[in-house]
């Protein structure tokens, strides 16, 4: 069993800042990377950041500059820190686990985290 649980979304106005936490626990034999999606009502899912255990990082064309995607590989966590947020960063964020379990390297998903962007 593996458990993925994300936290630290909310409302914040625009130009503010947000930081997103994303926890793998359970049976983890090792992780290969984390990242982040978001969807945004009427729209697809969309790639935000990743991250792999050897700390290279992948961003959105969108959010180059403004995001900061890390991992603490001993907690089995990644954060996303959201600089200078625009009303169209508002949606559900999810992180997702690459990782192997006992049996099997899969993605894991967490149930997702509200960002809201508003004056």
């Amino acid at each position: 069993q593996v458990q993925v649980v994300e936290s630290g979304g909310g409302l914040v106005q625009p130009g503010g800042s947000l930081r997103l936490s994303c926890a793998a626990s359970g049976r983890i034999v090792s992780i290969y990377a984390m990242g982040w999606y978001r969807r945004a009502p009427g729209n697809e899912r969309e790639f935000v950041a990743s991250i792999t255990s050897g700390t290279s990082t992948t961003y959105a064309d969108s959010v180059k500059g403004r995001f900061t995607i890390a991992m603490d590989n001993a907690k089995n966590t990644v954060y996303l820190q959201m600089n200078s947020l625009r009303p169209e960063d508002t949606a559900v964020y999810y992180c997702y686990a690459d990782l192997y379990s006992t049996y099997i390297r899969r993605n894991y998903w967490g149930q997702g985290t509200q960002v809201t962007v508003s004056s």
